[in-house]
C-alpha cells in the first residue's frame, strides 16, 4: 500500500526529513528516482527541455557508473543530482555499517562529478530506520515526498497515474517520477500530460 498524497500524519513522525519545500512562488519540486537508465532518461531529459522544467535525479551509485556520460548529461541540461545509495539498498533490512558504506560509495561516484556543502539523499522505497537518519542528518539533506506518482505500479494504468499526479498536486509539493524500465509505461504517458496541465494552471518546475 502506498499513498499518492503523504498524510500528515507521516510528516509529523518525521519532521527531520524534508517532504515539501515552501516557496512564496507557484513552485513544484519535480524528482526523478533510479537513473540513470538509458532511453528512459533521455526521454525524461527532452520532456522536461519541451517544457523549460528543472528537476532533481536522485541517483543508484551502481547506474552512474554504468553510465557516466548520461549521468553528465543531466548536469549539463541544469538539473540537480542526489544520491539514492550504490545499488537502491531497503535501509529496513539493511544494518546501519552496511548502508551507510553504501550511500559514501555512492556520494564518492557523484563526487566526481560535481559536490556540494550539505548533498541530498533519498532512502530508496522511502523505507529508512530512525538510526540510519541519526547517523545521515547533519551531512545530508534527507529528501522525502509529497506527492507520489505510482509509475512503478503495474496495477496502474498510464491515465490513472497522471489523474492521481495531477489530483494530488499542490503548490511546494515534491513530486516522484522514476526514470527506471519498470516505470517506463506509465511514466512516459504521464510526464508530459503531468508537465503540461501543472504549466497551464501555472505552476514552475524547479530544482530542490
Amino acid at each position: 500500500m502506498y499513498f499518492h498524497r503523504t498524510p500528515f500524519w507521516l510528516k509529523v513522525a518525521y519532521p527531520g526529513l524534508v517532504w515539501s519545500r515552501c516557496s512564496p512562488e507557484k513552485n513544484i519540486y519535480l524528482t526523478f528516482d533510479d537513473g540513470p537508465v538509458p532511453r528512459v532518461t533521455e526521454f525524461v531529459l527532452d520532456v522536461l527541455e519541451e517544457f523549460a522544467a528543472k528537476a532533481t535525479f536522485f541517483c543508484v551509485g551502481e547506474n552512474i557508473r554504468r553510465h557516466p556520460s548520461l549521468f553528465e548529461k543531466i548536469l549539463a541540461r541544469g538539473h540537480h543530482v542526489g544520491n539514492h545509495t550504490y545499488n537502491h539498498l531497503n535501509g529496513w533490512k539493511t544494518d546501519l555499517s552496511h548502508y551507510l558504506d553504501n550511500i559514501k560509495r555512492c556520494q564518492d561516484i557523484i563526487n566526481q562529478y560535481t559536490s556540494v556543502e550539505q548533498p541530498l539523499f533519498r532512502p530508496p522505497y522511502g523505507k529508512i530506520k530512525r538510526a540510519h537518519i541519526q547517523a545521515l542528518k547533519d551531512f545530508y539533506t534527507i529528501i522525502m515526498w509529497d506527492v507520489l506518482s505510482g509509475d512503478f505500479d503495474k496495477r496502474l494504468n498510464p491515465q490513472q497515474c497522471l489523474a492521481n499526479t495531477v489530483k494530488a498536486t499542490r503548490g511546494s509539493s515534491i513530486v516522484i517520477f522514476h526514470d527506471s524500465l519498470k516505470a517506463e509505461r506509465n511514466m512516459k504517458y504521464a510526464l508530459p500530460l503531468y508537465l503540461k496541465a501543472m504549466k497551464d494552471k501555472g505552476f514552475t518546475f524547479q530544482t530542490l
